[in-house]
């Protein structure tokens, strides 16, 4: 298959907006399709969740975070806890890393969180419950916006102003600002809309950046991050985060259950096997690292809830493309 050949293959059959991939630190590949620009930023959906766990992992870096151990009450000494409520007082850092918190709910309670004016407090009242810590796998979007309101508390600074600064910059990727949706109906557009975005992060009422989703960006920009991850951490002489973090996110932590295909998963991203891990987001937004060949793919596509194929895509069809014309 040529280049061409791909390039129709996915304009006709899949959401796809942009692909980028590097091998041994060269870009080796790049296209768009759908009236994208290479620049044009893309709402990565649960991708997000990756890049967070990498912000926490800044975090313990500079000491603002002591240890992933660490209860996540004791991070918000001025919540006022329900009378009766126990089990908030155990949940820790790492439950809320590996979707393994409890909550006083079967789904995600996005009503609830999305309509209060601060989400963090509303995610807090809903963390708990009379189960107690089950250690079962309870896969989270709105709620895991506590991470963020811990990098809040912990920095003084707005989700957007700590990644630019610690994150984004250090690693080439664009400078982003928040997005606040003032009503349902921009946040349901925000979501579903089809067109390029801008380089924004969705954000609460308090200016507090969604842990959960609400990122936007270019393959290009994804692929910095993954770039990075794949260099342990380093951005030439700079270690932006430390290596001992990048093998921690990376290994498993936990199996998923039959709902996720007993996938693999630790610190909020997806352990595909011994070499590789992804950050991947709802409708096939994937950042894809591979560290056995130093290979990093990284797809931005549209709102299309259907996608469920991205990954065996990538191993079926980019994957070999790009090795068998990188040799």
């Amino acid at each position: 298959m040529n280049k061409e050949s791909l390039h129709k293959m996915i304009e006709e059959k899949t959401n796809i907006c942009q692909i980028v991939a590097y091998k041994s630190g060269s870009q080796v590949y790049s296209d768009e399709w759908r009236g994208y620009k290479k620049d044009d930023a893309v709402h990565v959906m649960s991708a997000t969740k990756s890049i967070v766990a990498l912000l926490i992992g800044i975090a313990i870096d500079q000491g603002l975070v002591k240890s992933i151990d660490d209860k996540v009450i004791d991070y918000f000494p001025h919540y006022q806890t329900k009378r009766g409520e126990k089990t908030i007082y155990q949940v820790t850092i790492k439950h809320l890393l590996t979707m393994k918190a409890p909550y006083k709910c079967k789904g995600d309670p996005w009503t609830k969180v999305c309509t209060s004016d601060d989400w963090t407090k509303a995610s807090l009242d809903i963390l708990g419950g009379r189960k107690g810590i089950t250690d079962e796998f309870f896969y989270q979007t709105v709620c895991l916006h506590i991470l963020t309101g811990i990098l809040y508390e912990v920095s003084g600074m707005t989700t957007i102003d700590y990644a630019n600064k610690y994150l984004f910059e250090p690693v080439g990727v664009s400078k982003h600002r928040s997005y606040y949706a003032d009503s349902a109906e921009k946040h349901k557009t925000f979501i579903m809309d089809k067109k390029p975005k801008e380089n924004v992060w969705f954000c609460d009422p308090k200016d507090v950046a969604t842990a959960g989703y609400g990122l936007c960006l270019s393959a290009e920009d994804m692929s910095k991050i993954g770039l990075m991850c794949l260099n342990m951490g380093k951005v030439g002489d700079v270690q932006v985060i430390s290596e001992h973090w990048i093998n921690q996110i990376s290994q498993t932590r936990c199996l998923t259950g039959d709902k996720f295909k007993n996938m693999k998963y630790g610190y909020l991203w997806w352990i595909i096997d011994e070499y590789v891990y992804a950050a991947i987001g709802n409708s096939g937004n994937v950042l894809y690292i591979d560290q056995e060949h130093d290979l990093l793919i990284s797809i931005t596509a549209y709102f299309k809830p259907t996608v469920f194929d991205r990954l065996e895509f990538i191993e079926g069809t980019i994957k070999p493309y790009i090795l068998g014309n990188s040799i």
